[in-house]
């Protein structure tokens, strides 16, 4: 079987380990793929645009597409999949609208009952201060911002800087912003595998967003995660496929979505009941990093199968113990990326899994930093504790200049 990755940073690594781990030992290629991918996936990097991916799938023979990143789904890659008779486990353009239109989402939750918070739609500057009530505020940009369009804002400073780079700097494009309901609990997130009215829900996972210790700083792409069966309580599980993986998965049925492809549940744990904080149509970043590691079987076989059509809980299973996920990242993440920094300690890294988001490979065929997170470190194992330590110690062996890690990940949010 020939298997293409669509994406090049960790979420994709982790997919290509994932797949390559799979007995049935796909042949990989991703696209555009990394220097740090390569010993996995074949890179296809001169691909410039969506019909030129489908001609050179159907000229390689390409059995399945595996979407990673959400913007090529937003722009409609698995519609061309189709159209060029080519499995694609992604969902369609009209589907994916549930993650590259924040507003889409919250319309579809409210019609299909999915518990959600409150929240108010705006277009200016002006009317969003108008809508801040009270703090915490929660400020979400409608589109795609790469993880960035999100701000939990404390006080009106930090609310004031969110305005000014949506509306003032145009950072993520020109599209209207909301103003939502702030929900406190703790926050989980669930990925399943769709395909039509079937799910199966993957390992729990729980991602640390904030640059620093005790969620302070500024928000990221995740700094981190933690993942387990044990993750949440049996009741809790049931309530969350009964009240929202349910509902939203005959939703998509109901509005004609015939989805397939992974689909990412943002929860919190609130007093009141978990409730949706957003979708993804895609693994996320930096729990694919957490979760793949526990996943066994043929998981190559399993999404080819699933994008046909024909989902098959029985192809896979998954580790009962646990799995840490802690990333590194550059020195002015997440203002800016970071480059050119020569990272050590590669060879010397004896368990567990490294996986490459923002690297590139020297002259002389070392590795340095080309991005804002730069590497993640995933570990197992049969306790949180023992999972913790390992990828702690494994995390230790590396260095870069400026390099920036949280050192609570798998501990807070524990207590």
């Amino acid at each position: 079987m020939k298997i293409v990755i669509v994406g090049k940073g960790g979420r994709e690594h982790a997919l290509a380990r994932a797949l390559a781990d799979s007995p049935s030992h796909p042949e990989l290629f991703a696209c555009p793929g990394s220097d740090g991918m390569s010993g996995l996936a074949t890179p296809v990097s001169d691909i410039p645009d969506i019909h030129a991916l489908t001609v050179w799938m159907k000229d390689n023979r390409i059995d399945l597409c595996v979407a990673g990143e959400e913007a090529w789904l937003a722009k409609g890659l698995a519609d061309a999949c189709a159209e060029a008779g080519i499995p694609c486990f992604g969902p369609t353009q009209a589907a994916a609208q549930l993650e590259s239109s924040k507003i889409f989402a919250k319309e579809f939750m409210t019609r299909h009952q999915v518990p959600t918070g409150g929240f108010e739609v705006v277009d200016s500057a002006e009317a969003c201060r108008k809508a801040i009530t009270s703090y915490p505020a929660v400020l979400k940009y409608n589109g795609l911002a790469a993880g960035k369009g999100v701000a939990v804002c404390t006080e009106k400073a930090e609310a004031e800087d969110f305005i000014d780079r949506v509306f003032i700097r145009q950072e993520f494009g020109e599209d209207k912003v909301f103003v939502e309901e702030f929900l406190e609990g703790k926050e989980v997130s669930v990925i399943c595998a769709v395909s039509g009215s079937d799910y199966l829900y993957f390992t729990p996972a729980r991602d640390y967003k904030r640059l620093k210790e005790n969620d302070e700083g500024p928000n990221t792409g995740g700094m981190g995660a933690v993942a387990s069966r044990r993750l949440l309580p049996p009741e809790m599980v049931e309530t969350i496929e009964r009240d929202i993986i349910r509902p939203t998965v005959d939703g998509l049925q109901k509005d004609g979505h015939d989805y397939r492809g992974f689909l990412y549940f943002g929860i919190i744990l609130t007093a009141d009941g978990p409730k949706v904080l957003e979708y993804n149509c895609r693994f996320g970043d930096p729990e694919a990093q957490a979760v793949l590691p526990l996943v066994e079987g043929d998981f190559a076989e399993f999404l080819f199968q699933a994008a046909k059509g024909d989902l098959n809980p029985g192809l896979i299973r998954f580790h009962e113990g646990w799995s840490l996920t802690l990333v590194m990242a550059s020195r002015d993440y997440p203002r800016k990326s970071g480059s050119g920094d020569v990272i050590r300690g590669l060879d010397d890294l004896d368990t567990g899994r490294v996986y490459h988001a923002g690297t590139q490979k020297t002259a002389d065929g070392a590795y340095e930093t080309n991005g804002g997170r730069v590497l993640a470190v995933s570990h197992t194992g049969d306790t949180r504790e023992a999972a913790r330590d390992a990828a702690y110690a494994e995390l230790g062996k590396l260095f870069f200049d400026g390099a920036q890690i949280r050192r609570d990940i798998g501990t807070l949010h524990f207590e």
